[in-house]
């Protein structure tokens, strides 16, 4: 329920409830690959609470703008990131009693990959923006609210989609070679794999990668074909961990 009440220069519309308020928010998690790490965009926060501390972009949902809307909105004012091509799915809802120590709030939080890291723009309540890696984030950072649980959920999302789904391939520019995927898959994962068993599978998994006929040359040796994502999104057998070991 809301009144609108007048005031001498505008109106004014005050929301009143029989029922305990719940704010709602969203909050964003974008990973991408730098210096052979997986990193993640986060904003210094410019005031209470928790100011100073590293976040996860976000804010407060507007009365007349969808979930999608919002964590865009607040992509692009935080962080100056406003790529529509940015595809964003949702990760999960966090809604901790203490989680936000101003209000009983409800955060809807998304998860989107990006090729490279691009120039950040800090603006609204960020002081400052920037690519940290999630390894040091996770181990020893001090996160503003529960981020640091959003960001690790986030983590293990990605690490479990690179076995079933083409995630891997957004890390990448729309022409790759397979050693360039294949260090997607260590660095996320954390852990090395050989190189023939890696090439065999993935050029053998239907509608993962399709060869473009064209090569780049890394330096020494022969120049090495390049790919660009294929047309299946699930992969079909999944890569486990294991069997790419």
């Amino acid at each position: 329920m809301f009144v609108v009440t007048r005031t001498k220069y505008a109106r004014r519309v005050v929301f009143t409830s029989d029922h305990p308020i719940l704010h709602v928010t969203v909050d964003v998690v974008v990973l991408t690959l730098r210096d052979a790490r997986m990193c993640a965009l986060m904003i210094r926060r410019g005031g209470p609470p928790y100011k100073g501390r590293w976040a996860l972009p976000g804010g407060f949902v507007e009365i007349d703008e969808d979930l999608e809307t919002a964590a865009r909105r607040e992509l692009a004012e935080e962080t100056g990131v406003q790529d529509a091509e940015v595809r964003l799915e949702q990760l999960a809802t966090y809604g901790a009693p203490a989680r936000d120590p101003r209000h009983r709030t409800v955060s809807v939080a998304w998860l989107a990959v990006l090729p490279a890291p691009t120039d950040l723009t800090a603006g609204s309540d960020a002081s400052h923006a920037a690519w940290k890696p999630t390894d040091q984030l996770l181990s020893r950072g001090r996160l503003a609210f529960d981020h640091r649980r959003i960001l690790g959920d986030a983590v293990e999302r990605v690490r479990a989609k690179l076995e079933c789904t083409n995630l891997a391939t957004a890390f990448l520019g729309r022409e790759f070679t397979i050693a360039a995927l294949r260090e997607v898959y260590e660095v996320v994962w954390g852990q090395p794999l050989d190189a023939g068993n890696f090439h065999r599978k993935v050029t053998r998994t239907g509608g993962f990668v399709v060869s473009t006929g064209k090569r780049r040359s890394a330096g020494r040796g022969r120049p090495a074909s390049l790919f660009t994502a294929g047309p299946e999104e699930f992969l079909n057998p999944p890569l486990t961990r294991r069997s790419l070991g």
